[in-house]
């Protein structure tokens, strides 16, 4: 999950699209890292948090309710768990322990409604960007979103790896 060249291409393309789009939308690449970054430097971890703000030199993230520790604590091991699979698959619920599915069922059914919103300090130009944990959320199937797992779980680099990506078309021709 969070090792970008495992990606097939298509992913890649998706994933590189998403975060462009985002970090456009609060003044480039440079912004959004330094956001990263000042998540990462958050401890023991920025989503625990009962302020449930992150604030970088130039924005910030907030999101709408306390995420407790033991909900914390089986996200992060359901991410561990698929952080270095080369599944293309967001699905967090590919398990097969009926006790720790059911923990992580319930875990996605209390983070669900979570919005995070990250805003732009000094610019009513920019819009900025808001974004849910899930991207999917179906009775075998719980798909975190990427920008969720890239901003809170995997490193700055992946992150890097995905704003400096390029799409090729082949299907192209040259006349």
């Amino acid at each position: 999950m969070c090792n970008f060249n495992k990606y097939n291409s298509d992913t890649k393309a998706l994933i590189h699209i998403l975060v462009q789009k985002c970090s456009k939308s609060v003044g480039g690449a440079n912004s959004l890292l330094g956001l990263i970054e000042a998540i990462k430097e958050k401890k023991p971890n920025a989503l625990i948090d009962s302020a449930c703000k992150v604030d970088s030199k130039d924005l910030n993230i907030r999101w709408n309710k306390i995420i407790f520790k033991d909900k914390f604590d089986v996200l992060e091991e359901a991410i561990g768990s698929h952080k270095s699979l080369e599944d293309e698959s967001f699905n967090i619920l590919q398990n097969e322990n009926q006790k720790k599915k059911k923990k992580i069922l319930n875990m996605v059914k209390t983070l669900a409604p979570i919005e995070f919103k990250v805003s732009v300090k000094n610019s009513d130009e920019l819009t900025g960007f808001s974004f849910k944990i899930f991207d999917t959320i179906k009775e075998d199937c719980a798909e975190l979103n990427p920008l969720f797992a890239a901003m809170f779980f995997c490193s700055t680099e992946y992150m890097k790896k995905a704003l400096k990506y390029e799409i090729y078309d082949l299907n192209t021709t040259k006349d």
